[in-house]
């Protein structure tokens, strides 16, 4: 993380670890971060030199490997991307202090991997366990807007009557 912050990256962490610090706890074995996709090729440039190997990279993704620390990114370059990381919040975790993206913006990436791989069942988990978790205190109408976004209303209304029943 430090590297990052030295070619003056700025980042997020979301994923499985982005997770705890929203009340849901599950394991996860790599680093999720959202980073600034107009600094892609400066990150991708300072993390082989200190010896990660670029496993995959296109324009809205890339995953590296060192050892075994595995880091994912994921470039925000649209608009609802980049206000999510602009708003992602300073918190400890369990890596330090770092900024890590609102449970909004969390759901918002998670019902994104679902809808694009529905295979990818423990991302919809993931938003299940975040509404629940959080009902007390989530922005429901930015939660609208994503599952809007996704085309995903039925989705949500779902959720929220099985939170409703308990």
């Amino acid at each position: 993380m430090a590297t990052l912050t030295q070619v003056g990256a700025r980042f997020a962490l979301i994923g499985g670890l982005a997770l705890a610090p929203h009340k849901v706890v599950r394991a996860t074995q790599d680093v999720d971060l959202l980073i600034d996709a107009d600094l892609a090729d400066v990150v991708d440039q300072a993390l082989v030199t200190i010896g990660y190997r670029c496993l995959y990279r296109n324009a809205d993704a890339a995953n590296y490997l060192r050892g075994d620390q595995r880091l994912d990114f994921l470039y925000a370059h649209r608009p609802a991307a980049r206000e999510i990381l602009q708003a992602a919040r300073q918190l400890d975790t369990p890596f330090g202090t770092l900024h890590v993206v609102s449970a909004e913006g969390l759901i918002a990436f998670k019902l994104q991997g679902w809808v694009n791989d529905p295979r990818r069942g423990q991302d919809l988990e993931d938003v299940r366990a975040l509404i629940r978790a959080n009902s007390g205190t989530l922005n429901m109408e930015d939660v609208r807007k994503y599952f809007r976004l996704f085309n995903r209303e039925s989705l949500l209304q779902e959720i929220l009557i099985e939170l409703e029943q308990g």
